[in-house]
């Protein structure tokens, strides 16, 4: 559950953003009769499958990243350090880098790269 908001804490802080949306325009007197109910059961269902979707995706690939390193293939994560020269780092078990809990981390750099934000170099 940790993870889950971890990931996507930003996303459900905008959804309850938009549901307040969607509740004050569905109760305006110009609506018809019905509207707050529809509207927020459409909208939070809407929600509630984008962010649904987006957690098993992100999951899955951060599982697919852990056995990739584990297996010793490259991995290709987003540096934030660097914006304007190198925007990814290439990482390898075998290259001095180690996992703890869901970072990647090396004595050569000195911030960790978050799982979530790389990909398996093909």
């Amino acid at each position: 559950m940790k993870t889950f908001f971890y990931l996507e804490g930003a996303y459900l802080i905008l959804a309850l953003f938009i549901l307040a949306i969607t509740f004050y325009v569905s109760t305006r007197p110009f609506m018809p009769k019905g509207a707050l109910k529809k509207g927020m059961v459409t909208v939070g269902s809407l929600l509630a499958l984008f962010i649904g979707a987006h957690y098993v995706i992100t999951t899955k690939r951060m599982a697919e990243v852990k056995t990739a390193f584990y297996q010793d293939r490259p991995i290709i994560c987003e540096s934030r350090m660097q914006r304007k020269v190198a925007q990814s780092v290439i990482l390898r078990r075998s290259g001095g880098w180690r996992l703890e809990d869901d970072n990647f981390v090396s004595d050569a750099y000195n911030r960790p790269f978050f799982i979530a934000r790389c990909i398996v170099k093909e």
